[in-house]
């Protein structure tokens, strides 16, 4: 077989469909986020806005959470030095996993190197725990809640998306003695549109199934601690696991399970991806520990207010020029494109041109037909950063040739 050809092919029809990803090489700055430095590929610097960013909050650059990070550093040096088992467990693990559980109103928590990781390792692990587990998806769930679930040799069963009818259906017509798990989010991040959690849980108590909710991009966004949606709607109690990360609201590093102190300990025991990988570092669990404390106190919620005014006013200025936002009432803005090189070509010319950084959604993020830019805006963009952003999207709309079109519900 000719290697080299077989790459080149495959990299080649990435570029004929036009959704070659590449990266953008930024310089963050402490103190000046959004705004940062764009290393263009013709060796100049370029002063860019950052608005596809998942620090919602602005939390990556908070004094509380640096201060942190700077006293685990001086403390103990730069890794952990192993496992969770072998030597990598610290005060400061122990003290974010206190934060978590605390957070979601679990007994126990369980650190990961990532959300992604978190979410495999536990639904690819859970039906060693329970033989014969049927596990109920979302249609529109993660790669790694898929990835999980696909892992795991067990029976799984997919449901419309959001669609709670759709899903009875699918549990009336299973051996009511076989154990079963509903999997689902609070908040999907491309379209912004939020999971009906309550009555999902009410499914959940009809058929005696467990309930696994992913709040990755709802963590210290909503809730009057940042719990997440299941915080905000007095749902936390009802789900038995609950998975988040560390590396979006809370600005810093990992994921995590918030769970009982009997299933954090079974995860941890039998997970693969929890036991042979190296526990975070004690400066990142320190920093993300102290993200979590101040955005459960009003500190947090003047930045969720502010945030959600941010997104409010932006999808209103985006709306009031005609363009498709696709609008849940949730902290994303999504605008449809729906063309893969009509996508890029509006992400590039926003860069170049006009200095804004927003990264095309194209396949297979999302489906064919459906790619959109996804603007992020956070409390640290400003109201004459939000006007630069809304000219520039107007301008180009109509130099790429693009119909205006009614919100997308």
């Amino acid at each position: 077989m000719n290697y080299d050809a077989a790459l080149d092919q495959a990299i080649g029809k990435l570029h004929d469909e036009g959704r070659y990803r590449t990266f953008i090489d930024i310089e963050r700055a402490k103190g000046r986020f959004p705004q940062a430095v764009w290393n263009r590929p013709d060796g100049e610097k370029q002063d860019i806005t950052v608005w596809c960013g998942n620090d919602y909050l602005g939390m990556g650059q908070h004094p509380a959470v640096l201060a942190a990070m700077h006293e685990a550093l001086d403390a103990t040096g730069a890794g952990s030095g192993g496992t969770r088992n072998i030597s990598g467990t610290t005060v400061y693990h122990k003290r974010l996993e206190a934060e978590i559980a605390d957070l979601h109103g679990k007994d126990a928590a369980l650190v990961f190197s990532s959300a992604y990781i978190a979410n495999d390792a536990t639904l690819s692990t859970l039906p060693k725990l329970f033989p014969g587990l049927i596990i109920y998806s979302d249609a529109l769930n993660h790669a790694s809640m898929i990835e999980g679930i696909k892992r795991n040799g067990g029976a799984k069963r997919i449901f419309r998306h959001n669609d709670a009818e759709h899903l009875r259906e699918l549990l009336q017509a299973d051996d009511p003695a076989a154990p079963k798990l509903i999997a689902f989010e609070s908040v999907y991040s491309m379209d912004g549109d939020f999971g009906p959690i309550k009555e999902l849980c009410d499914l959940a108590d009809e058929f005696n199934a467990l309930t696994y909710l992913d709040e990755v991009h709802a963590v210290g966004m909503y809730g009057p601690r940042g719990g997440g949606v299941a915080e905000r709607d007095g749902l936390s109690g009802r789900i038995d696991i609950i998975n988040g990360t560390l590396g979006k609201a809370f600005g810093v590093f990992g994921g995590y399970i918030a769970a009982s102190v009997k299933m954090c300990d079974a995860i941890r025991s039998y997970a693969p991806g929890f036991i042979f990988t190296t526990s975070l570092p004690p400066a990142v669990a320190a920093g993300a520990a102290a993200s979590i404390a101040f955005l459960k106190g009003e500190g947090g919620q003047e930045l969720r207010d502010a945030q959600q005014l941010h997104a409010r006013i932006l999808k209103m200025r985006l709306k009031g020029l005609g363009m498709p936002i696709i609008d849940h009432g949730s902290h994303i803005v999504p605008v449809h494109v729906g063309h893969p090189v009509h996508c890029k070509a509006l992400s590039d010319m926003l860069l170049s041109d006009f200095g804004i950084y927003v990264q095309p959604i194209n396949f297979p993020t999302v489906p064919r037909g459906t790619e959109r830019l996804r603007f992020t805006p956070s409390p640290v963009h400003d109201s004459g950063q939000i006007e630069h952003l809304v000219r520039a999207m107007d301008a180009l709309w109509s130099r790429c040739a693009l119909n205006r079109a009614e919100i997308v519900a």
